[in-house]
């Protein structure tokens, strides 16, 4: 969970060396409890937002222990009322802490593919809008692998910004694609 929320408009590797930090002071309620919101500050420094992030952060250890006995609450409900957690946090985090999927997580890939290939109804502006229509379009037993499979997507191949449309193996059913013919076997 502690990865999500720093995740959130941070390149991965960011990510990855603040939750390393993080793990070498100890990454546990208690530890997060003892320690001050300036040195966690310090510790997240690169993340995007991380003044914000760091006071999430212990804002949602206090809860944790007040509320949960120092674990991560166990329903949609009770993990988007934690300071900082959304709706694609809280859906990853019940995939991965407690092995159950409850809906698909939207991130800003998953948006924008799903609205270029045109998978939902309308064009959606809001990531729960396109959530709700690709689990009507996704069978339910896909739902854990679809985050994880259009972000990566979304990072490699159908960026926000120049798009790599001719090396796209969808680029001809793709509506958005900028190369309809190419030279990848067609």
């Amino acid at each position: 969970m502690v990865s999500l929320l720093l995740s959130s408009q941070t390149k991965d590797q960011i990510t990855s060396e603040a939750v390393g930090k993080l793990i070498q002071h100890g990454l546990t309620v208690t530890r997060i409890l003892q320690t001050s919101e300036a040195v966690i500050d310090s510790m997240i420094s690169k993340v995007s937002f991380h003044n914000r992030k760091a006071n999430y952060l212990k804002r949602v250890a206090v809860v944790l222990q007040e509320q949960y006995d120092g674990d991560i609450p166990s329903t949609l409900q009770e993990l988007v009322a934690l300071p900082g957690i959304g709706p694609k946090m809280a859906y990853l985090t019940l995939d991965h802490a407690w092995d159950r999927t409850e809906g698909i997580g939207v991130d800003v890939h998953v948006h924008r593919i799903s609205n270029r290939l045109q998978w939902v109804r309308r064009p959606t502006k809001e990531p729960e809008d396109t959530r709700r229509d690709l689990q009507d379009l996704i069978d339910r037993d896909l739902w854990r692998e679809a985050n994880r499979l259009l972000v990566g997507f979304g990072q490699t191949v159908c960026s926000a910004v120049n798009p790599k449309c001719p090396e796209c193996d969808l680029r001809l059913v793709c509506p958005a694609s900028t190369a309809k013919r190419g030279n990848k076997g067609e």
